[in-house]
């Protein structure tokens, strides 16, 4: 009987394990504020990027504010690949990133270590 519990938890272990790491996790999508001057949002960094998926307006100047509260070394970077964007985010201060709007289309982001992600979302 114990061989049963512990074959039953360790499938559990290991299906929580996958699914926190490989699965689908779906968020809500956040529309930044457009202003006189430009278009901004805020993402909290924060175990991930909250709210994961910006939404932009094209040919707005756009920038996004991280505010980095995770401490660990993983979240200390932000990369947008398609941007050639790869920055330092500094611990409980916000730290403005511009973004081209230019083309509408989705651009994913990461952290340095690739575990997290966030995406945004350029449309006309």
């Amino acid at each position: 009987m114990d061989k049963i519990l512990v074959a039953v938890i360790a499938v559990l272990l290991i299906g929580f394990i996958v699914w926190w790491f490989f699965g689908k996790h779906v968020t809500k999508a956040v529309t930044a504020d457009v202003e006189s001057d430009g278009q901004s949002v805020d993402v909290v960094v924060s175990g991930g990027y909250s709210p994961a998926t910006v939404v932009l307006k094209q040919g707005i100047p756009a920038k996004i504010n991280f505010n980095r509260k995770d401490p660990s070394s993983c979240l200390e970077q932000v990369v947008f690949e398609k941007f050639g964007i790869n920055e330092y985010l500094p611990q409980n201060e916000n730290h403005s990133i511009e973004i081209d709007t230019s083309k509408a289309g989705e651009y994913d982001f990461a952290c340095g270590m690739n575990m997290f992600h966030g995406k945004v979302v350029v449309k006309s």
